[in-house]
């Protein structure tokens, strides 16, 4: 295991932006950016022990300082939608900034993925952490109350990359963090996803209105494109969707599946790459999940190597409490208050079959 630090870039202030690269005694490595704590690079072999880089991501501060989607970011205070950009709490009605038609997306334009953060890195019984903390004011992108937040990431010698967030407030707020990272299991620069099979024990997703925000409604999936308990190959799924109004509505998939398993840790997604042989597995202690196919995708030689990042070269699988939840009181809360501690992890898990 080793941990190295390397000057990446400067961020739109002209600060000093580091990257950490944790590799395990395979070889395999992870790369983590100060700046949004983004995720730039996630090298794992495939069947045969040859290694890629399965996350899209830059090779400049640049191309991270433009508009690329959140790419491989950590994102706050709310990932996903809120609609109309407005919320209740505790009987007063909040107003964000609209970034997304008239929703609120991803914390907004100014959310965490745009900080630089403070970095700590360690070693501990043999696996690699890098602690990344921030603080958020009382009034940030019109949220109330300020915010001591962190997120730490670590990488171990069986190919886990642990996500682990914790945050607390000096006043009522909301909050629901996730990762922002686009996978391609053939590889970042390979090109489409449709070969990739897809599982996610889910009965239902939340219903997306034209919006592609929660009605509040639940949408089985059974008989549709949207039913992934059992492996799809991502490509049929996409084909079949075309006559699936809800994903007309998401332009593919860009849907919030509701886990069968609810809280607690446990699993929530399976990808496999059947030339290559990586299988990723998600495991989280979140109740939902936001798979989305790259619907929107167009960064055109921009990519690590001048590679090209188009309409679906791959996919990202967003662990998280549900869209809109604030507005919908059914929904997992996403209420913080003072001294509570949120703690919420993730792990993306890389394996080989074949």
């Amino acid at each position: 295991m080793g941990i190295s630090v390397e000057r990446f870039g400067l961020n739109a202030h002209g600060g000093s932006v580091e990257k950490y690269t944790l590799t395990n005694k395979s070889g395999a490595s992870v790369s983590l950016l100060t700046y949004g704590g983004v995720i730039q690079a996630i090298c794992v072999p495939d069947k045969n022990g040859r290694l890629s880089d399965v996350c899209l991501g830059f090779d400049n501060m640049e191309t991270y300082l433009a508009p690329n989607g959140s790419m491989g970011a950590f994102i706050g205070r709310y990932g996903n939608r809120i609609d109309y950009a407005r919320f209740t709490l505790d009987g007063h009605e909040y107003r964000l900034r609209a970034n997304m038609g008239e929703s609120h997306l991803h914390g907004g334009p100014l959310g965490f993925q745009t900080y630089t953060m403070q970095a700590e890195a360690r070693e501990d019984n043999g696996i690699d952490h890098v602690k990344m903390s921030m603080y958020s004011p009382d009034g940030d992108e019109c949220y109330p109350g300020s915010l001591d937040v962190s997120v730490i990431y670590s990488f171990d010698d069986n190919m886990n990359l642990s996500i682990r967030y914790e945050a607390h407030t000096d006043s009522v707020t909301i909050l629901n963090l996730t990762n922002h990272c686009y996978f391609n299991l053939a590889g970042q620069d390979f090109g489409p996803i449709d070969n990739h099979l897809i599982t996610i024990p889910a009965d239902c997703v939340t219903r997306i209105n034209e919006r592609v925000v929660p009605t509040g409604d639940f949408f089985p999936v059974a008989g549709t494109p949207l039913d992934l308990r059992h492996p799809k190959r991502m490509g049929d799924g996409l084909k079949e969707g075309e006559g699936c109004q809800q994903m007309v509505l998401g332009s593919g998939y860009d849907h919030n599946y509701v886990l069968n398993k609810a809280f607690g840790m446990g699993l929530c997604a399976v990808v496999e790459e059947p030339v290559t042989g990586r299988v990723m597995e998600v495991i989280t202690d979140q109740p939902g999940l936001q798979f989305y196919s790259g619907n929107h995708m167009n960064l055109k030689g921009k990519g690590k190597g001048g590679a090209d990042y188009l309409w679906r070269n791959a996919f990202c699988l967003e662990t998280q409490r549900f869209p809109d939840s604030p507005n919908h009181l059914h929904f997992p809360s996403t209420v913080l208050r003072k001294g509570e501690l949120f703690t919420s992890v993730t792990i993306y898990a890389f394996r080989t079959r074949g």
